[in-house]
């Protein structure tokens, strides 16, 4: 594992305190298609965008989310005409909950991602989740593991990366979707041409862009740049939830492009 920042360190100290001691492995789920939920959204000249019930960060508390309530946020996400929701399920500095997951999985018809801070296996079945975030900093050599755990398990990960020897790793397994991670997890600065300088290291994958997308400008610039879709949380969850979803699904149509 690379050296992480403090935050982050003590975020993967806290998940180990809750990581299951066993595993429910009896059922392979049953996925929604999430390259299909892309693919229908591009023909119709749309931004995919997966759009995320953040309740907080350890930056900046949003708000507290009931399952109740985020099942809410996340039918307004998919009327707004999301591709995806991303549940953050991390209770301590995120403040999500596995209920919460569950909660929007029964609600909605998308795909659905599990957001969480993955560091044992037994995690990948302990809800059922389309998509299960892999993050190649954290994982390091287990990736490759982690990645064939998720896949026959039904789930789809998206492993998440931040430089070239994550990308490189990511590479090697057997993922369909790359999520490229604009905020560097070693000092928390984000910075949106990290998707410009990976994204184009990558082919026949799904490329997904993650933080510090904000406007339609920010999403235009982040297709443009080689994106599948685009993963945003902090600012859907500040403003109108479904206005805000509607014009970043929509900022192809209202930028002179």
């Amino acid at each position: 594992m690379i050296l992480m920042h403090q935050i982050i360190t003590e975020i993967i100290a806290s998940t180990r305190n809750r990581v299951p001691l066993t595993s429910n492995t009896i059922k392979r789920i049953n996925p929604r298609d999430f390259k299909k939920s892309i693919k229908d959204k591009k023909q119709q000249g749309l931004i995919p965008v997966i759009s995320e019930v953040k309740p907080s960060s350890p930056a900046r508390f949003i708000r507290n989310v009931t399952p109740l309530e985020a099942a809410g946020i996340a039918s307004q996400m998919e009327s707004a005409g999301a591709t995806a929701i991303s549940v953050l399920t991390e209770p301590g500095f995120f403040k999500g909950s596995i209920e919460n997951l569950i909660s929007v999985r029964e609600n909605v018809k998308i795909p659905v991602l599990r957001k969480d801070f993955i560091i044992n296996r037994n995690q990948i079945h302990e809800v059922e989740s389309d998509l299960v975030l892999l993050i190649a900093g954290i994982l390091g050599d287990e990736l490759d593991d982690f990645v064939n755990e998720a896949i026959s398990s039904g789930r789809e990960p998206l492993v998440e990366v931040h430089n070239s020897d994550e990308l490189e790793n990511a590479l090697t397994t057997r993922t369909n979707i790359i999520g490229i991670n604009n905020r560097n997890l070693t000092t928390m600065k984000v910075d949106i041409t990290t998707t410009e300088k990976l994204a184009p290291l990558i082919s026949n994958r799904i490329i997904i862009s993650e933080s510090g997308i904000s406007s339609p400008d920010d999403a235009v610039r982040m297709m443009d740049a080689g994106s599948d879709a685009i993963l945003v949380g902090t600012s859907i969850m500040l403003g109108n939830v479904y206005e805000k979803t509607y014009e970043l699904v929509h900022a192809l149509n209202t930028n002179d492009h």
